[in-house]
């Protein structure tokens, strides 16, 4: 083996890492949906969570990206400790897939058919189609698919260059003598993982291990102790993962640790008695790429089913390692690991903006009950919630924005869009409840009252906002088109009720009902009151654009207007309902 045979193993391990990780990225796009299904149906049974992170990382391939996910989704409270213990297990065996797609490497036989499933004589056909599709691609679903495509070819390729440049390690005594220090038991262990802990990527490490294998060199006795240490190296990324976290994402990710330790000090106790006792001829033959994706799904269900059954004592002993303290974690409301999957991003995007939304529909309501009934702490919850919403959107604006810079779905890309509009506005409705208790405390502090007819009005307007109000959260809680489209019939109705209390306090004023100064706090209440109501519309329309991935908000509202009988039918019945006669 030459300088120019390290270089092309050089070279292949670059491709077969950057394969996986094109082919992975692909994978968790294409799959976002679907990701967010299975996260929506998990429940605390045991089973349901294992099947989930089995199946997850099954699709992604990746057990890294799931555990990380995991630890994102614990620590956004997506998911309780006792879910992700189950998961983080399910997906120890959901990696052992990628080993079997390696094996298919090592397929030999001189029958057409067969020589046909061997990679290296379909990839480069996918790689094609992949290219086309990644290039030519009119949606973000077919170039996610060329991605996939493109990826599988790129690492398959790697492999079948890193198997060709150490073939030739075979008559290598350095080598060989490598492969026998390798039989023991802890030494294996060491070397799967620390090589697996520098790449991060169990998956790859097995891969790296099955194109060593071509050698012959490689036996199932050093081969062994080698994929159980790689269970204990991928941990790596889940420990980095939790650096910043709450104390149950940090949980999350030791149960991770202790499990595939455990796992492995048990089992390689097993295997070096056996090892030592038995003395298996198989243990001495060379590993064979399939016999390798065979030991690694042996082992990795070999602990599961060890520790599955025992994972309420492994919650346990992570509570006890990372226990309680009487300082509260600070409350982490988005956690920047979700934006790697953006479908799960946006699930806790939009349950964020419905905590801002109660901030800012509370807000309204509660400077609303202040109009004739004034209290110092209400007030000061009010000027709270709003302080509360300025944050809220802040740190969505920040999260959004970010998440926008990932390839989105043209689902996500309009979900992401609706969000950013709408934090706008539910932050400027809690802007204009202050206002309104500003207005009310420049009432108070003059010590003037409006005429009973004034406040019987203000009443009719203040009711239809809280409606409108309740009707917009109800729609963007639960994503209900029909209550969207009932915004803008409302909304209208309010614009004419504001048109009517000012025409009303002109009449007043001529007749001396009321005086000039007084007409500007009335002014002022009315306007704040119709803009609460604006804002509503302009989030109703977001709710009803995304639904049809178009954010061409003057259009939509010219359609809802331009609706006809079912907008006229609802407006007819909000303006019976608000008449101030």
């Amino acid at each position: 083996m030459d300088i120019f045979d390290v270089l092309t193993l050089i070279g292949g391990l670059c491709l077969f890492l950057f394969g996986m990780n094109v082919m992975g990225d692909g994978l968790e796009r294409r799959a976002g949906s679907s990701l967010k299904v299975l996260l929506g149906k998990l429940t605390k049974n045991k089973m349901a969570g294992f099947l989930t992170g089995l199946g997850v990382t099954a699709v992604i391939q990746s057990s890294s990206a799931t555990t990380v996910m995991v630890v994102g989704f614990v620590n956004s409270s997506l998911m309780t400790l006792t879910q992700a213990i189950n998961v983080i297990m399910g997906a120890n065996v959901g990696t052992t897939v990628t080993a079997w797609i390696l094996s298919l490497g090592g397929i030999s036989s001189d029958n057409l058919f067969i020589q046909l499933l061997k990679p290296t004589s379909f990839t480069p056909i996918l790689a094609l189609i992949g290219t086309a599709m990644t290039m030519f691609g009119k949606n973000s679903k077919s170039k996610d698919t060329g991605s996939i495509l493109l990826g599988f070819a790129t690492l398959m390729f790697g492999m079948d260059t890193m198997s060709g440049a150490v073939s030739g390690l075979a008559d290598v005594p350095a080598f060989q003598q490598m492969f026998i220090m390798f039989k023991n038991p802890i030494l294996g262990v060491l070397v799967g993982a620390i090589l697996t802990a520098i790449i991060q990527s169990s998956s790859a490490s097995v891969g790296i291990l099955q194109a060593l294998a071509v050698t012959g060199q490689v036996s199932y006795g050093a081969a062994i102790p080698i994929i159980m240490g790689q269970n204990i190296g991928t941990c790596i990324t889940a420990i980095l993962s939790s650096f910043g976290t709450n104390k149950n994402a940090k949980r999350a990710a030791i149960v991770h640790l202790f499990f595939n330790i455990i796992g492995t000090v048990i089992w390689l106790t097993v295997f070096s008695i056996v090892s030592m006792v038995l003395k298996p001829v198989l243990f001495n033959q060379a590993a064979s790429l399939m016999g390798i994706a065979v030991a690694h799904s042996v082992f990795n269900i070999l602990c599961t089913a060890l520790l599955l059954p025992m994972s309420s004592l492994l919650e346990k002993l992570a509570i006890r390692l990372v226990p309680e303290t009487s300082k509260k974690d600070a409350v982490v409301e988005l956690d920047e690991r979700l934006l790697a999957t953006p479908a799960i991003a946006l699930v806790k995007g939009n349950v964020v903006t419905g905590e801002m939304a109660e901030c800012a529909v509370k807000a309204l309501k509660d400077s609303l009950s202040l109009i004739r009934n004034y209290d110092a702490k209400v007030a000061d919850t009010i000027r709270e919630l709003e302080s509360k919403a300025d944050h809220y959107e802040d740190i969505l604006g920040t999260y959004l924005v970010k998440l926008s810079s990932h390839q989105l779905s043209d689902y996500e890309s309009a979900e992401t869009g609706k969000l950013l509009k709408a934090i706008g506005d539910f932050e400027r409705i809690s802007d204009h409840s202050v206002n309104i208790l500003e207005s009310i405390e420049e009432l108070r502090g003059k010590e003037a009252e409006f005429s009973d007819e004034a406040y019987r009005e203000l009443d009719v307007l203040s009711r239809a906002v809280v409606e409108i109000l309740e009707l917009v959260q109800n729609a963007f809680m639960s994503n209900d088109l029909e209550a969207a489209k009932k915004v803008e019939p409302l909304e209208q109705v309010i614009d004419d009720l504001k048109d009517k209390l000012r025409s009303n306090h002109i009449l007043r004023l001529q007749k001396g009902g009321c005086s000039i100064e007084m007409g500007f706090v009335w002014s002022d209440l009315i306007t704040n009151l119709e803009r609460v109501s604006d804002h509503c519309s302009n989030i109703a329309v977001c709710i009803l654009d995304a639904s049809q991935h178009n954010m061409n908000i003057h259009e939509t509202m010219s359609i809802i207007k331009r609706g006809g009988e079912q907008f006229n039918e609802q407006y007819a019945a909000y303006a019976a309902k608000y008449t101030l006669n």
